[in-house]
Protein backbone atom coordinates (compact mmCIF):
# COMPACT_ATOMS: atom_id res chain seq x y z
CA UNK A 1 0.00 0.00 0.00
CA UNK A 2 1.24 3.80 -0.17
CA UNK A 3 2.36 5.62 2.03
CA UNK A 4 0.67 8.58 1.62
CA UNK A 5 -3.15 8.98 2.93
CA UNK A 6 -6.16 7.60 1.01
CA UNK A 7 -8.00 9.99 -1.15
CA UNK A 8 -11.69 11.32 -0.66
CA UNK A 9 -12.79 8.93 -3.57
CA UNK A 10 -11.17 6.01 -2.01
CA UNK A 11 -12.74 6.54 1.19
CA UNK A 12 -15.99 7.03 -0.37
CA UNK A 13 -15.57 3.81 -2.71
CA UNK A 14 -14.99 1.72 0.48
CA UNK A 15 -17.94 3.21 2.43
CA UNK A 16 -20.61 2.38 -0.97
CA UNK A 17 -19.17 -0.93 -1.13
CA UNK A 18 -19.53 -1.24 3.02
CA UNK A 19 -22.80 -0.05 2.77
CA UNK A 20 -24.10 -1.94 -0.46
CA UNK A 21 -22.54 -5.14 0.93
CA UNK A 22 -24.31 -4.15 4.43
CA UNK A 23 -27.96 -3.69 2.72
CA UNK A 24 -27.33 -7.31 0.93
CA UNK A 25 -27.10 -8.62 4.03
CA UNK A 26 -29.71 -6.57 5.73
CA UNK A 27 -32.64 -7.45 2.86
CA UNK A 28 -31.82 -11.37 3.02
CA UNK A 29 -32.19 -11.25 6.93
CA UNK A 30 -35.19 -8.61 7.24
CA UNK A 31 -36.93 -10.67 3.86
CA UNK A 32 -36.52 -14.36 5.65
CA UNK A 33 -37.76 -12.93 9.02
CA UNK A 34 -40.57 -10.31 8.08
CA UNK A 35 -41.85 -11.17 4.59
CA UNK A 36 -43.73 -13.85 2.76
CA UNK A 37 -43.78 -16.96 4.62
CA UNK A 38 -41.57 -15.63 7.91
CA UNK A 39 -38.83 -17.54 9.49
CA UNK A 40 -40.67 -20.69 10.22
CA UNK A 41 -41.55 -20.82 6.50
CA UNK A 42 -37.76 -19.89 5.52
CA UNK A 43 -36.61 -22.77 8.07
CA UNK A 44 -38.78 -25.29 6.39
CA UNK A 45 -38.05 -24.31 3.08
CA UNK A 46 -34.20 -24.98 3.54
CA UNK A 47 -34.90 -27.94 5.31
CA UNK A 48 -36.42 -29.41 2.33
CA UNK A 49 -34.14 -28.25 0.23
CA UNK A 50 -30.98 -29.65 2.56
CA UNK A 51 -33.05 -33.16 3.08
CA UNK A 52 -30.78 -34.79 0.30
CA UNK A 53 -27.67 -34.01 2.33
CA UNK A 54 -26.15 -36.08 5.30
CA UNK A 55 -26.86 -33.50 7.77
CA UNK A 56 -29.76 -33.89 10.50
CA UNK A 57 -32.67 -32.15 9.79
CA UNK A 58 -32.75 -31.08 13.39
CA UNK A 59 -29.41 -29.11 12.72
CA UNK A 60 -30.70 -27.59 9.31
CA UNK A 61 -33.66 -26.39 11.42
CA UNK A 62 -31.89 -24.92 13.96
CA UNK A 63 -29.24 -23.12 11.01
CA UNK A 64 -32.43 -21.88 9.34
CA UNK A 65 -33.35 -20.34 12.60
CA UNK A 66 -30.07 -18.51 13.26
CA UNK A 67 -28.93 -17.85 9.12
CA UNK A 68 -31.66 -15.01 9.21
CA UNK A 69 -30.99 -13.33 12.66
CA UNK A 70 -27.05 -13.07 11.47
CA UNK A 71 -27.76 -11.95 8.39
CA UNK A 72 -29.87 -9.27 9.47
CA UNK A 73 -27.56 -8.07 12.54
CA UNK A 74 -24.90 -8.07 9.93
CA UNK A 75 -26.39 -6.25 7.84
CA UNK A 76 -27.41 -3.58 10.47
CA UNK A 77 -23.90 -2.92 11.80
CA UNK A 78 -22.15 -2.90 8.17
CA UNK A 79 -25.14 -0.11 7.75
CA UNK A 80 -24.10 1.88 10.12
CA UNK A 81 -20.63 1.42 10.50
CA UNK A 82 -20.35 0.04 14.05
CA UNK A 83 -18.16 -2.94 14.94
CA UNK A 84 -17.30 -3.51 11.30
CA UNK A 85 -14.49 -6.05 11.86
CA UNK A 86 -17.00 -7.77 14.23
CA UNK A 87 -19.31 -7.74 11.22
CA UNK A 88 -17.29 -9.06 8.74
CA UNK A 89 -16.08 -11.68 10.99
CA UNK A 90 -19.50 -12.94 11.94
CA UNK A 91 -20.40 -12.84 8.16
CA UNK A 92 -17.58 -14.96 7.44
CA UNK A 93 -18.49 -17.38 9.90
CA UNK A 94 -21.54 -17.06 8.75
CA UNK A 95 -20.37 -18.05 5.41
CA UNK A 96 -17.76 -21.12 6.63
CA UNK A 97 -21.38 -22.77 7.56
CA UNK A 98 -23.12 -22.19 4.73
CA UNK A 99 -20.54 -23.67 2.17
CA UNK A 100 -19.83 -26.40 4.09
CA UNK A 101 -23.92 -27.29 3.74
CA UNK A 102 -24.14 -26.29 0.20
CA UNK A 103 -20.82 -28.03 -0.45
CA UNK A 104 -22.31 -31.73 0.81
CA UNK A 105 -25.61 -30.90 -1.33
CA UNK A 106 -23.10 -30.39 -4.52
CA UNK A 107 -24.76 -27.56 -5.56
CA UNK A 108 -22.02 -26.06 -7.15
CA UNK A 109 -23.22 -22.82 -8.93
CA UNK A 110 -24.62 -21.36 -5.24
CA UNK A 111 -21.05 -22.37 -3.34
CA UNK A 112 -19.39 -19.81 -6.67
CA UNK A 113 -21.98 -17.43 -5.12
CA UNK A 114 -20.84 -17.84 -1.74
CA UNK A 115 -17.41 -17.72 -3.00
CA UNK A 116 -17.98 -14.60 -4.12
CA UNK A 117 -19.17 -13.37 -0.80
CA UNK A 118 -16.34 -14.37 0.72
CA UNK A 119 -13.96 -12.32 -1.91
CA UNK A 120 -16.52 -9.08 -0.59
CA UNK A 121 -15.76 -9.48 2.48
CA UNK A 122 -12.27 -10.08 2.22
CA UNK A 123 -11.94 -7.08 0.57
CA UNK A 124 -13.57 -5.43 3.10
CA UNK A 125 -11.98 -6.62 5.84
CA UNK A 126 -8.77 -6.17 4.54
CA UNK A 127 -8.88 -2.73 3.72
CA UNK A 128 -11.06 -1.59 6.44
CA UNK A 129 -8.23 -0.09 8.33
CA UNK A 130 -6.88 2.35 5.38
CA UNK A 131 -10.45 3.52 3.79
CA UNK A 132 -13.30 2.54 6.42
CA UNK A 133 -15.23 5.81 7.69
CA UNK A 134 -17.30 4.10 9.85
CA UNK A 135 -18.24 6.00 13.31
CA UNK A 136 -15.67 4.54 15.61
CA UNK A 137 -12.77 5.29 12.82
CA UNK A 138 -14.38 8.59 12.73
CA UNK A 139 -14.55 9.83 16.20
CA UNK A 140 -11.21 7.97 16.39
CA UNK A 141 -9.31 10.36 13.62
CA UNK A 142 -10.68 13.26 15.34
CA UNK A 143 -9.89 12.91 18.97
CA UNK A 144 -6.28 12.03 17.60
CA UNK A 145 -5.90 15.07 15.22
Amino acid sequence: MSDQPPTTEQHQAYVLFRLLTGLDFFGHGFARIFTGSHLPGFTQGMVKNMASTPLPASLTLATGYVVPCVELVVGVLLLLGLFTRFALTLAFLLMFALMFGITLKQDWNIAMQQLMYGLVLFILLFARGRYDLSWPALLSRRNSS
